[in-house]
């Protein structure tokens, strides 16, 4: 019994198209753990639909991916001198933030980040004229800039894909290709029409593969029950039932990435208020699972363990039985499921 990602194939497959017809020219992002469904079956599906590229994280996935893929494969984390050296074929393409990066990569087919209005990593406006020189050296596959996801002044994300245009033309860069990341369809076509002489390609992941929310279920097999009374104790740390209700051990624990939370931008009176509540509770040890069972999220019984966590069910809900899934709310970029079930 096994904590499952079930996946309505037919669904999901119409959703990848229909990102896919929106941005031409479009190069799927397979990172992390591939999105909750791991980079073998997303190199299937990219290779099933057609691209001639594949975007990954760093070079140990491209290490691991490229027997799965036989398209070009784009690292979208920057090259650094010293950085450990990883066997990776011709059709690797690195990612570069710096002119030193670029001089460091002779030979090498390059894209080269310019450093956008979030300030991670590319290189700036008063470097352009050293870039001149060092691309001579390298195979430059193209420009990129990986923009915010929100823009709380109102600025506008084509006018700042516009002033790097405007910047690369002046220091008399090749503008070919330019790589963007987080641009609406509507967007990237203001962009290409504006420039017909430069292909733009989209950079994208989380829209492609989980922008249909409807597609995907994870569930979680239940494994044992035990029916409790007020008072009882139970579990690791011998804590005593708070009601009557049933002890419900069900599959996916800490190794699933179940009870783990990637930290969240809160915006708003109410989203910090349950914010604060929440916290409220778990300082005595009230901590909602993403379990759902007869309608409802189900509190866990004590902090989940490894490979199982166990749930409290009053008894006023129905049992639950042996063989039973429940529904869980987890996030696909932090969690490892047991098996995928194509339905």
């Amino acid at each position: 019994m096994a904590l499952s990602l079930y996946v309505d194939t037919t669904r999901w497959r119409a959703h990848q198209k229909s990102v896919t017809d929106q941005f031409p020219g479009l190069v799927p992002v397979c990172k992390g753990n591939g999105y909750g469904f791991g980079h073998e079956r997303l190199a299937e599906e990219v290779s099933r639909f057609g691209t001639d590229m594949l975007a990954v994280g760093t070079t140990y996935e491209a290490a691991k991916i490229k027997d799965w893929f036989g398209g070009d494969l784009l690292v979208l984390t920057p090259f650094r001198r010293g950085e450990e050296p990883v066997p990776l074929p011709d059709r690797v393409v690195r990612s570069v933030s710096s002119v030193d990066g670029v001089y460091a990569l002779v030979g090498a087919r390059v894209v080269i980040e310019c450093m956008s209005s979030m300030k991670r990593h590319g290189v700036l406006e008063h470097e352009l004229p050293q870039l001149a020189g060092a691309i001579d050296d390298v195979r430059l596959e193209g420009f990129a800039l990986h923009l915010p996801l929100d823009r709380t002044d109102g600025s506008d994300a084509v006018e700042e894909v516009i002033g790097w245009m405007d910047r690369l033309r002046a220091a008399r860069l090749p503008l070919h290709t330019m790589f963007v990341s987080h641009l609406r369809a509507e967007e990237l076509a203001r962009l290409q029409q504006q420039f017909p002489q430069t292909h733009f390609r989209a950079r994208i992941g989380t829209r492609l593969w989980l922008g249909d929310h409807e597609s995907t279920q994870y569930r979680g097999s239940v494994l044992d029950v035990t029916r409790v009374s007020k008072g009882d104790r139970f579990g690791y740390r011998q804590q005593k039932a708070a009601s009557d209700g049933w002890l419900v051990v069900v599959a996916g624990g800490t190794s699933h990435g179940v009870g783990l939370e990637a930290p969240k931008a809160l915006h708003g009176v109410m989203p910090r208020a349950k914010g604060v509540a929440r916290a409220g509770l778990a300082t005595v040890n009230r901590n909602l699972s993403p379990f759902v069972w007869a309608g409802k999220q189900r509190w866990f019984a004590e902090p989940p363990h490894m490979q199982v966590s166990i749930l409290f069910v009053p008894s006023d809900a129905e049992e639950p039985r042996v063989g039973d899934e429940l529904v869980a709310h987890l996030r696909h970029t932090t969690t490892q499921f047991d098996r995928l079930v194509d339905h």
